[in-house]
């Protein structure tokens, strides 16, 4: 069986690869049947020296690979016909602007795994970038707190190598006695979480959050039946919450009022109520003024973002009351962070992160007929059609 990892051709580039140098020797010791080929790039944030260097073979010889691993979508004129690929294709939502992608790979007879459909039996993601998107969220988040008030400044994460190295750079700044609210306590919320346990933040209970005054910086961090409830007043579970969101009504207010600066690190799902509104964050009582929004649904359950943001231009000024972007220093605007693609500051962590579960979960189940049906659940289409898991897109090919 013999991999390929393929350059990534999206633009803007991302340097970030699925396997490591690292775990490519891994997986061929592992597995003696395996072979690594590795198509040179010179973006990718390991160089093709660290690669040749641990033996693994860079060549440009993809067609000669049975299976082909990226990262980012891959351009529709180098997808290669009749090949097995693994990438994220943001195709599953039926995102518009990636239809003609999913056609391709039917017209191209390709075998598609998409890496956001990796997961157990239980429906729970295997491999996914989420822990480094809250880490670099965080990061990010203080960077724009000290931008709107000129309080202090931090080099941009893309600047510096690693997430100790980001901590050290957060150990450095002095802030006021504020409070940090964090939502989420999966992948995002608990790499969020790294962050301000790294730079020696304490955290507090809901309840001291919400009623006590502080003479140093806290945070809280919350889960979905903490900024939830249900609108007959009954009990409830978060299994419930996830199931019939539409039960629900948002409960976040009271975090707004004493709020300074909120990182956004919870899944949203179809049918959530929102966390705040924008006629939420008009109300006198809503201090939140610097948002985080890791997660990063414009038009969604943080009203405040209302585009994404880049790793070039990460911050943005929203005016609660025209509901449109302003300088982010006005002291009335609530300064976003909404870059959509976080990790991608953090290349080399991200990378090692992420091939660490791929190895674990995915490369195994080419070499044990697939006993966990790992690959069974995340392939999106074979023979030039939908599998009957992913039908659903049909329409969605269709143009319907």
């Amino acid at each position: 069986m013999k991999f390929g990892i393929i350059k990534e051709r999206k633009s803007p580039p991302d340097r970030r690869v699925v396997l490591s140098p690292e775990a490519c020797k891994k997986v061929e010791t592992t597995f003696s049947s395996a072979k690594i080929v590795v198509e040179p790039s010179d973006i990718r944030v390991y160089k093709d020296s660290e690669y040749t260097d641990k033996d693994i073979t860079v060549a440009s010889e993809m067609q000669n690979c049975d299976v082909l691993i990226g990262v980012k979508e891959v351009p529709i004129d180098a997808l290669l016909p009749n090949k097995k690929y693994f990438f994220f294709s943001h195709t599953i939502k039926k995102q518009p602007y990636n239809r003609n992608l999913l056609k391709a790979f039917l017209e191209k007879n390709i075998e598609f795994y998409d890496h956001e459909v990796i997961v157990n039996a239980k429906g729970a993601r295997l491999v996914a970038f989420g822990r480094y998107a809250g880490i670099v969220g965080a990061y990010n988040g203080f960077r724009a707190y000290g931008l709107k008030y000129g309080s202090y400044a931090l080099p941009k994460a893309e600047t510096v190598k690693d997430q100790p190295a980001l901590i050290a750079e957060l150990k450095k700044i002095q802030l006021p006695n504020i409070k940090i609210l964090l939502t989420g306590k999966g992948r995002v919320g608990n790499g969020a979480k790294e962050m301000l346990d790294g730079m020696g933040l304490q955290k507090v209970t809901l309840k001291a959050y919400l009623e006590e005054e502080f003479n140093t910086p806290v945070y809280c961090q919350i889960d979905a039946l903490e900024y939830n409830k249900r609108k007959d007043g009954e009990r409830s579970s978060k299994q419930e919450f996830f199931d019939k969101p539409s039960e629900y009504k948002s409960n976040f207010f009271r975090f707004a009022k004493v709020t300074d600066f909120y990182i956004a690190g919870h899944f949203y799902g179809d049918g959530a109520p929102y966390l705040f509104t924008k006629e939420d964050a008009k109300h006198p009582d809503f201090k939140i003024r610097v948002v985080a929004d890791v997660s990063c649904d414009i038009d969604g359950p943080v009203a405040s973002t209302i585009k994404a943001s880049t790793i070039a231009d990460p911050v943005y000024g929203y005016n609660p009351e025209t509901e449109k972007e302003t300088d982010y220093k006005n002291p009335n605007a609530i300064a976003v962070m909404a870059v959509d693609n976080l990790p991608c500051e953090l290349p080399r962590d991200a990378s090692v992160g992420f091939g660490e579960s791929f190895t674990k979960h995915v490369i195994p189940a080419f070499f044990n007929n697939d006993k966990d049906g790992v690959l069974e659940r995340a392939r999106m289409t074979k023979d030039g059609k939908l599998t009957p898991r992913f039908s659903y897109l049909q329409d969605y090919v269709d143009g319907k």
